[in-house]
C-alpha cells in the first residue's frame, strides 16, 4: 500500500473569479503606481533616457506570480502612468515630441510581448509540471499493483490511491464493484473508514446496474449538509488572506469502468463540494470517450482500474480454457486407457467362460484349470486397475489420509518380497538393508502398495535374466527406498512426465508375452502416496543401464526407535 501513503494529492486548478480579477487589478496599478512615484521623485527623467526599462521587472514578476491578465494590465498602466505623471507637459495625456510617442509605444510592445511570453512559459512549465506529476502517480500506481497478485489487493490500492490523488477534488470515498454471481453488483474494494463493506441500497443497485449496462455516468443524493447541523464539514477558501465558509454538498457518483466499449465495472464516488466552479462536476460531467484536458488524466487513472479488472477476467479466462482443456485430455486418456485395460481382461474371461460353458467339449482338469486361473489373473487386473482409479481419485480431492503408525521399514520391504516371490521366477533379487533396526511412521498399506508397485514395474519392463536391487539409506531427518533395474532405461523426457496420470512409455513394451502393459495411473498412485506422507519420489538413469527410484520419506525422532 505504499502507494497511497506516499503520493500526494492533486492540487486543483482554481478557475479565474471575479475577486482574483479585481486583486489582479489591484496589484497591477499599485505596483506600476509605486515604480512611477520612484522615478518621479528622484527625477530619473530625463536624466535616464531609458529609465521605463525599469518597469518590465515588475511585469515579468506579475506575469509569473499572477498571469497574462495581471501582467498586461501592468504594461498599460506602466504606459499612461508614465506619460501621465513623468513625460511633460506632466498630469496630461499630452506628449509635443514625436521621439517620446515612439519611445513610450515601444516600451507598451516590449512590456505586452515580454508578460505574454513569460506567463506562457510558466504555463508550459505548470502544464509540463503536472504532466511529469501524474506520470509518476501513474507509475507508482502501476508498480504497486504489479506486486500484488490477488485482485482484491490491486483494486485497494487503486481505490486508496485515488482518494488520496483526488481528495483536493471533493472525493472522499471510493468503492469498486463488480457484478457478483447472484446477479447483484458487490463491492471488490473500497476506502470506508468503518471498514464494513459498502451495502448498495436498492435505488442504488437499480443505477449502478443501468450504468454497467448503458455505460453512462449516473450522479444520486445530491444533499446539502447546513453548517449547522454539520460543522465538521464546511471548507474553507482563501483568497487575499479572507476566509470565506461555504456549506458542503455530498453526492454519490456512479461511474463506468470501461475496456474498448465493455463496461468490467462500477466506480462509486462519494464526492463533496463547496464550489459551484467546481472541478470535479465538470470532470463527471465529461464523456470518457471524449475527455477534455484537465479531466484526461482523471479518466486515465480509472482506466488502470478496469485495465486491472480486465487483466483478472483474462487470466481466470486462461486458467479456465486450460482447465477445460487439461479435463479433456484426461477424458481422452481416462476414455482410451480404461478402455482398453477393461476390454483386453474382460475378453479373457468371457472366453474362458464361453469355453467351460460349452456342453459339445469335453475339456479335461488341466484345460479346466487353466481357464479357471485366466479368469482369476484377469479378475485381479480388473480389480487392480479399479483400485488404482479408486486412489487416484481419493488423492485428487484430498481425501487420502496416511493412517500412520510406526513400522519397521526393513519388514515392511521383506514382507513385500516375500509376497511378491511366486513373480520373481529365476530372478536375482538383491537387498542392501541396514543392519540396525529403525522404525519410521507411515501407513503400512500404503507404502506397501508403493513398494509392490516399483518392483512389478521393474519386473514387467526389464529382462528376465537381470537383477533387481532393493535397498534402504538412512539419514538424518529422512529415509530413502530405492529399487533399481538393469533394463533398458528411461528417456529424459519420459523420466519428467513418467509420474503423470495415464502418461506411459511409448518405449516401454514388457518382456513378457503374457505380461500386460500398465494403465499409467501406478507410478501416479505412488507419486501421491508418498506425497500425501510428506515424501518425495523421483527416478534417475544408472550408470550401467536402467533406472532407479528412489521413495524419500520424512523420519522423526521416536525414542527407543534404535533396537
Amino acid at each position: 500500500m505504499q502507494t497511497s501513503e506516499n503520493v500526494l494529492p492533486m492540487r486543483l486548478r482554481h478557475l479565474q473569479t471575479m475577486w482574483s480579477y479585481a486583486l489582479d487589478s489591484f496589484l497591477a496599478s499599485v505596483g506600476m503606481l509605486l515604480v512611477t512615484g520612484v522615478i518621479s521623485i528622484f527625477h530619473l527623467y530625463p536624466r535616464i533616457p531609458n529609465i521605463s526599462i525599469v518597469y518590465l521587472p515588475v511585469v515579468l514578476i506579475l506575469a509569473v506570480r499572477r498571469g497574462r491578465y495581471a501582467a498586461i494590465l501592468a504594461s498599460f498602466v506602466a504606459f499612461l502612468s508614465f506619460d501621465y505623471f513623468i513625460v511633460p507637459p506632466l498630469y496630461t495625456f499630452v506628449m509635443y515630441h514625436v521621439e517620446e510617442w515612439i519611445s513610450l509605444f515601444v516600451f507598451l510592445i516590449n512590456a505586452v510581448l515580454t508578460s505574454h511570453l513569460a506567463s506562457s512559459l510558466c504555463v508550459q512549465a505548470r502544464r509540463a509540471e503536472r504532466q511529469e506529476r501524474e506520470t509518476h502517480i501513474l507509475y507508482d500506481l502501476m508498480r504497486e499493483t504489479t506486486r500484488e497478485e490477488g485482485l482484491h489487493k490491486q483494486l485497494q490500492i487503486v481505490a486508496q490511491t485515488l482518494v488520496k490523488v483526488f481528495s483536493a477534488w471533493g472525493i472522499y470515498d471510493c468503492a469498486l464493484l463488480q457484478m457478483a454471481g447472484d446477479g447483484t453488483l458487490q463491492m471488490q474494494a473500497g476506502t470506508s473508514q468503518s471498514g464494513e463493506a459498502v451495502t448498495l441500497s436498492a435505488d442504488e443497485q437499480k443505477m449502478a446496474g443501468k450504468v454497467l449496462t448503458q455505460g453512462h455516468s449516473i450522479r444520486l443524493r445530491q444533499e446539502t449538509l447546513p453548517a449547522p447541523a454539520r460543522p465538521a464539514f464546511k471548507l474553507s477558501t482563501w483568497m487575499s488572506g479572507t476566509v470565506i465558509q461555504q456549506t458542503v454538498r455530498r453526492s454519490i457518483c456512479l461511474l463506468p469502468l470501461k475496456v474498448g466499449s465493455r463496461v468490467v465495472g462500477v466506480l462509486r464516488l462519494g464526492v463533496q463540494e463547496n464550489d459551484p466552479q467546481s472541478r470535479l462536476e465538470e470532470s463527471l460531467q465529461a464523456e470518457q470517450e471524449h475527455p477534455q484536458a484537465h479531466t484526461a488524466f482523471f479518466w486515465t487513472f480509472l482506466d488502470q482500474a478496469a485495465t486491472l479488472i480486465e487483466r483478472a477476467w483474462l487470466r481466470n479466462e486462461h486458467m479456465r480454457m486450460e482447465l477445460l482443456q487439461r479435463t479433456d485430455e484426461l477424458r481422452s486418456a481416462l476414455l482410451s486407457s480404461v478402455s482398453h485395460d477393461l476390454r483386453t481382461p474382460l475378453t479373457v474371461i468371457k472366453a474362458a467362460t464361453s469355453s467351460l460353458l460349452q456342453d459339445d467339449i469335453e475339456w479335461g482338469p488341466q484345460e479346466r484349470r487353466s481357464f479357471i486361473c485366466s479368469i482369476e489373473r484377469e479378475a485381479d487386473r480388473l480389480n487392480h486397475l479399479v483400485g488404482n482409479l479408486l486412489d487416484m481419485s481419493r488423492i485428487e480431492n484430498g481425501a487420502l489420509q496416511p493412517d500412520k503408525d510406526w513400522y519397521n521399514v526393513n519388514s515392511l520391504i521383506a514382507d513385500v518380497v516375500n509376497r511378491l516371490q511366486p513373480m520373481f521366477k529365476e530372478r536375482e533379487v538383491r537387498l542392501a538393508l541396514p543392519s540396525e533396526i529403525a522404525l519410521v511412521e507411515l501407513d503400512y498399506l500404503q507404502i506397501d502398495q508403493v513398494l509392490t508397485n516399483l518392483i512389478e514395474n521393474a519386473l514387467r519392463y526389464t529382462p528376465a535374466g537381470s537383477p533387481i536391487d532393493i535397498g534402504v539409506e538412512w539419514e538424518e531427518h529422512a529415509v530413502t527406498i530405492y529399487v533399481a533395474d538393469r533394463g533398458p532405461g528411461i528417456q529424459k523426457e519420459d523420466r519428467e512426465r513418467i509420474f503423470d496420470k495415464f502418461y506411459r512409455v511409448l518405449s516401454a513394451k514388457p518382456t513378457s508375452g503374457d505380461t500386460p502393459a500398465g494403465s499409467g495411473l501406478g507410478l501416479a498412485v505412488c507419486k501421491g502416496l508418498v506425497e500425501a506422507h510428506g515424501g518425495h519420489i523421483w527416478v534417475k538413469p544408472r550408470n550401467e543401464g536402467g533406472v532407479i527410484f528412489y521413495v524419500r520419506l520424512p523420519r522423526e525422532t521416536y525414542e527407543g526407535s534404535e533396537l
